[in-house]
């Protein structure tokens, strides 16, 4: 199919980009990431895989446009007058919003697209580290800690790996794991609320004190 044959199916069926990320979300619901290809979201629209592609142009496009979405979901309003009670809160809503799509987290991990949603929640979790730590980079350089934190253990929370956590409980016995053993059942704590505040408290908290380095 021409380029021209592609606008005249996508003029005829009458979609639009947001009703291609609308089916692409869908496509995740029931597949996940592994699951979402240009074909599988033209098959939910009923249209040519090359409609679709006249939209996202690239699947890198697709994933940035698609967690650039999700961060949207984030309200960025009403938030808390204390800075780490902000930072705090912000990340909690970006946890329910990865929450709220399969593979969520996964999606969002992959990608940082310079665009509107993206980069306005990174200017207010920026804005309200500023505030607490002693330097800019300082909260820069938080700003990116706290998100790769978030993203790393809401991506666990949805991976639901109960299989793994009884073969380490077989495996790590205190003989040949002596440090880890005692521990294990709150390493394998599946209490990811409270796992989620600690390690975001514990990492701001050293941000309010810890400069870091300059050049």
């Amino acid at each position: 199919m021409t380029k021209k044959q592609a606008g005249t199916d996508r003029a005829k069926v009458g979609i639009t980009l947001d009703n291609v990320i609308d089916a692409a979300f869908d496509v995740l619901a029931r597949g996940g990431l592994a699951k979402l290809s240009t074909r599988a979201i033209a098959g939910e629209l009923g249209v040519s895989m090359n409609t679709v592609m006249w939209h996202i142009r690239t699947k890198d496009r697709l994933l940035d446009t698609m967690a650039d979405a999700v961060l949207g979901e984030v309200d960025l309003e009403t938030l808390p007058e204390k800075w780490d009670d902000q930072v705090i809160e912000l990340l909690e809503r970006l946890r329910q919003a990865m929450l709220g799509h399969r593979d969520g987290a996964a999606l969002v991990a992959g990608t940082f697209p310079v665009a509107a949603r993206t980069v306005s929640f990174t200017d207010r979790m920026v804005g309200a580290l500023r505030q607490g730590c002693p330097t800019p980079r300082t909260a820069a350089w938080t700003a990116w800690n706290v998100f790769y934190f978030a993203l790393g253990l809401v991506q666990e929370e949805q991976a639901a790996l109960t299989q793994d956590r009884e073969q380490l409980r077989e495996f790590a016995d205190a003989e040949r794991f002596p440090g880890l053993a005692p521990a294990l059942d709150d390493f394998m704590s599946v209490d990811f609320g409270a796992r989620f505040r600690f390690g975001i408290e514990q990492i701001i908290r050293s941000a309010a004190t810890m400069a870091a380095p300059e050049d």
